[in-house]
């Protein structure tokens, strides 16, 4: 997703109009009027300084979330190029180091609120930001969270001033798994990234536009095999799809780079998903056209909505990150993506994200980065749940697994081992009290015995008795700082 800045046109028709007079009052004891919050936006002084005595007189840092979402979409003075202080010097700035301006042109009117509403937090917090809202957001994640108890219905109703949307997510008094706090907008509208629903696909001899280097993400379902082109689903982020006979909802969050594969089917009810255009520590959020309840797209829970509680949780598929060439050669009959999506698009290899992808900066901030690998590096991912019920998160470099080709790891009371072919392909099966020693080839795996295992996509089956078979984990790739961000707790094996 991209950042997108909000027109001026937007600004002028939300401060002006004053949004609060649109919407019920949204009174709660001990709280003041959620209502006030968007008062402090207006671009009169009168009503704004008003709104923030008021908010004042009851402050509690639980409201900062609320304050850095408004900031969000107000435009920020421009920095000043270096010199000494002069015109247009920010005179909140004492030490003249942050000067936030330096032209003589009227501020836009939002630059006006910004600069009052960033005043006011670092009065009420007793920071100092200068002028950072990245700076504040990290402040907001380190206190405790004790959020205003109508903060989930003001983000729905300042959110749908981009799209009217967004408020069908946010009821008034909407549950919440995970803070409202760490939910952002991702710079798109709902489905503003189209997902693709059941796609059409070709056989592997007619996908003469692929070529073997490219990237896929292997499926295989109900005896089928299926490759999703990196190059396609990147600007699609989703492809509902049946294979097999198994209704899919594979997500792919570019941010993450991560692949999920989720069986859609729930309880016995077909679930259709769509993507909500916002973020939960820069990993995206979907959503049931059903109950409009937001899930985790790591997790394959419902975390903000009417479906919180209920117990629903989406069955994990494996999948597999590996090349076309490698793919097609273990799986001749798979079906593959067809660029006739009904999108006009630039599928070539490499297009979508480029500049994402090429550096180890990230577009949103997250919570708790981790120094021991880099933000975007690769790592194979999975949750177990162990003797108690407890799910153990485990990541383990791509690097080590490279150099690793055959991989033992004891985690949440199993054995698993990681097969990773010559391309990098890796699949995580549950070893039990297999010895395996090591590979043949690509494709099969020798045990202590001697015995001989094939890799395929649902287990290692061995060769003279297949009844005997070491059944797949569903596991994933993803960049380090996504998945730890998600489970902070996670072992990381390099």
């Amino acid at each position: 997703m991209r950042r997108a800045c909000v027109a001026a046109a937007f600004f002028a028709s939300v401060l002006a109009a004053g949004a609060p007079g649109r919407a019920q009052p949204v009174v709660f004891d001990g709280h003041p009027d959620v209502r006030l919050f968007f008062q402090a936006a207006h671009e009169d002084d009168d009503v704004a300084d008003e709104a923030l005595e008021r908010i004042a007189a009851r402050w509690r840092d639980g409201y900062a979330g609320i304050v850095r979402d408004l900031l969000r979409f107000m435009r920020p003075p421009r920095r000043p190029p270096p010199g000494p202080p002069g015109l247009g010097a920010d005179p909140t700035d004492p030490d003249g180091g942050g000067r936030l301006e330096w032209t003589t042109r009227p501020e836009h009117p939002s630059t006006r609120v910004w600069r009052r509403l960033m005043r006011f937090l670092e009065e009420r917090t007793g920071q100092r930001f200068r002028g950072d809202v990245r700076r504040v957001q990290r402040w907001i994640w380190e206190q405790p969270y004790d959020p205003h108890p109508g903060y989930g219905f003001f983000k729905g109703q300042w959110y749908a001033q981009i799209d009217s949307r967004f408020a069908d997510f946010f009821p008034r008094r909407v549950f919440s798994l995970i803070r409202l706090d760490e939910i952002d907008w991702g710079g798109v509208t709902v489905n503003g990234i189209p997902p693709l629903e059941y796609p059409a696909h070709e056989p592997a001899d007619e996908a003469a536009w692929l070529d073997d280097g490219h990237v896929v993400f292997g499926i295989a379902a109900g005896g089928e095999t299926r490759a999703y082109p990196k190059r396609i689903l990147a600007w699609h982020e989703m492809a509902l799809d049946r294979l097999g006979g198994v209704e899919l909802t594979i997500v792919y969050c570019t941010l993450c780079g991560t692949v999920i594969p989720y069986e859609s089917v729930v309880d016995g009810e077909h679930l259709r998903f769509g993507t909500s255009g916002l973020l939960y520590r820069s990993n995206k959020l979907m959503f049931d056209h059903g109950t409009r309840s937001l899930w985790n797209t790591f997790e394959g829970v419902p975390v903000v909505g009417e479906l919180v509680g209920s117990g629903r949780r989406l069955t994990h598929r494996p999948v597999v990150t590996t090349t076309w060439g490698e793919w097609r050669r273990m799986h001749p009959e798979t079906t593959v993506l067809s660029r006739d999506t009904g999108y006009e698009r630039d599928y070539g290899e490499g297009v979508a994200y480029r500049a994402y992808f090429a550096t180890d900066e990230l577009m949103f901030e997250v919570p708790g980065r981790d120094g021991r690998l880099d933000n975007k590096d690769e790592v194979l991912v999975l949750r177990i749940a162990d003797a108690r019920g407890e799910p153990r998160p485990l990541a383990i470099s791509a690097d080590y697994l490279e150099d690793h080709r055959l991989h033992v790891e004891e985690h949440a009371g199993r054995r698993l081992l990681v097969v990773t072919s010559r391309a990098g392909a890796n699949r995580v099966y549950d070893a039990g009290a297999a010895a395996f020693e090591r590979l043949a080839g690509d494709g099969v795996v020798v045990d202590a015995d001697g015995g001989r295992w094939r890799v395929t996509e649902e287990a290692l089956v061995h060769a003279a008795d297949p009844e005997r078979r070491a059944p797949r984990v569903a596991a994933q790739r993803a960049f380090w700082f996504g998945w730890r961000s998600q489970y902070p707790d996670t072992r990381l094996v390099r």
